[in-house]
């Protein structure tokens, strides 16, 4: 008799809040399960649409995270949906073929990315976009060695965690892909001292640090960034995995300085927030020099990375953004969220900075100092360095029912980076809930007692252990 339990898509779907922490718990990853239920993250959600999701409760939530930017059509858009049906019929997988969708998806993607980018590779995921970049700038310049910059994130594979700039995430794989290094972000000096050997296959960057903590580069950086590299014979990547599509309230980061990169890394959104989608686009000379001869056509496919429901995700996702006017939109919206974030750090002494452009939105917070700082040896501050973020992130939750999170690479800020359908009384709300939050909560101590004492605990046990 088979003694083995398998679920059922129906019965997965009727779990409940239980089965459903439990079944992580044992099966996937229990150390994240633990810190999402330390902050109320492990709800069960049942329902999306648009700009919200509800719980198996019955309670609405405003999402204000949009899943790290790959949401900005919102949850489920009508249209997307629609554009996979009508490939239902078709061989989603055939690679003794040539897809009409893919051929389709790689045009469009070359009349809206800056410059003459020409050649897409597609793939399932942005570190999958940057591992081909990397592959196709040493390949195309003969040279081994890639910059990248402190504060980035480009991925967790191997080949994109060696270009991402935290130690925290590297530590543990080395030794990573060899060749790689990193200098500040902005730093155009140390960028052409770092280029002057000529020994420099690409310098990899984001046009705004993103998990970096919605870093916006000094004006007139990705500009000198593009006659450095073209001056010194590297190649110019640019990570537009998060910034792209409309984000930053230009079709893409480098459209903001008019540059054009040789080679761009695109996912996120592009999957119109239904399928995983990436792609990288590279200019034909750099195709050309890395992959042009039959020898080579083959170095670098993917099995599932032009199967026929992703690219008519992709097709109608760049057809919605631009039917729509997205990229417009977000500069408008973001423009008067700026603004009214602004007046609120102005308010609120526990706001250090307000930045971003578009809807990529960073907030940071000022860390303890002063008597209860020094009598722990530095340890409060450290602590609220990680995890005041997060308990703000918890705090919108729970109280207010409002989706944010921190960024990566530095957990003192966190992100607003909603769908750009997003309406202007939903920014109010977020604001508003701001406001009521660190009216309420002025410190980092009062948000973790308010947040209860095993939560503190928690933070405590998890900062003597690093």
């Amino acid at each position: 008799m088979d003694s083995r339990k398998i679920y059922s898509i129906e019965e997965a779907l009727a779990f409940s809040h239980d089965q459903l922490v439990q079944n992580h718990r044992n099966y996937v990853n229990s150390n994240l399960v633990n810190l999402m239920s330390l902050i109320g993250f492990d709800k069960c959600f049942v329902r999306a649409s648009g700009m919200y999701i509800w719980a198996e409760d019955g309670n609405e939530y405003l999402d204000f995270l949009g899943s790290y930017g790959a949401l900005n059509l919102g949850h489920n858009p009508p249209s997307v949906i629609a554009a996979i049906a009508q490939a239902q019929k078709l061989p989603n997988m055939l690679q003794a073929a040539l897809n009409p969708l893919a051929a389709a998806l790689a045009h469009n993607l070359s009349q809206i990315v800056p410059g003459k980018l020409q050649r897409s590779f597609f793939g399932n995921s942005g570190a999958e976009a940057v591992e081909a970049a990397l592959k196709l700038a040493r390949i195309s310049t003969g040279k081994e060695k890639i910059i990248s910059c402190q504060g980035s994130f480009h991925g967790k594979t191997m080949g994109a965690l060696s270009v991402t700039g935290r130690e925290k995430y590297q530590r543990p794989f080395r030794p990573l892909v060899p060749g790689c290094e990193t200098i500040p972000y902005g730093d155009l000096d140390l960028l052409e001292a770092k280029l002057k050997g000529n020994d420099v296959a690409a310098f990899i960057v984001e046009p705004i640090q993103g998990e970096g903590g919605i870093i916006v580069p000094p004006e007139g950086y990705l500009a000198g960034v593009r006659e450095l590299t073209a001056k010194y014979g590297a190649l110019f990547i640019a990570d537009e995995i998060q910034t792209g599509l409309g984000r930053t309230g230009y079709l893409f980061g480098c459209d903001y300085e008019q540059v054009e990169p040789d080679i761009i890394c695109m996912a996120k959104s592009l999957g119109g927030g239904i399928m995983p989608v990436s792609a990288c686009l590279a200019a034909e000379e750099v195709w050309q020099r890395g992959y042009g001869s039959s020898e080579r056509a083959l170095l670098h496919t993917s099995t599932f990375g032009s199967n026929s429901w992703a690219m008519a995700a992709g097709l109608a996702s760049i057809k919605a953004t631009l039917d729509q006017n997205l990229a417009e939109r977000a500069l408008e919206r973001g423009t008067y969220l700026l603004a009214q974030l602004k007046e609120l750090q102005q308010k609120h002494p526990l706001i250090k900075d307000v930045r971003g452009r578009g809807l990529l939105i960073g907030i940071e917070f000022e860390q303890p100092e002063g008597v209860l700082n020094t009598l722990s040896g530095g340890m409060l501050k450290n602590l609220a360095r990680e995890y005041q973020g997060a308990l703000v992130a918890g705090e919108l939750l729970n109280k207010h029912r409002i989706i944010t999170a921190y960024t990566l690479n530095n957990p003192n800020v966190i992100r607003l980076e909603p769908p750009l359908i997003v309406e202007q009384e939903q920014l109010d709300f977020v604001v508003a809930a701001l406001d009521d939050v660190l009216s309420q909560q002025k410190s980092f101590l009062t948000m973790a007692f308010s947040a209860g004492k095993t939560l503190l605990g928690r933070f405590v046990d998890d900062w003597k252990g690093k």
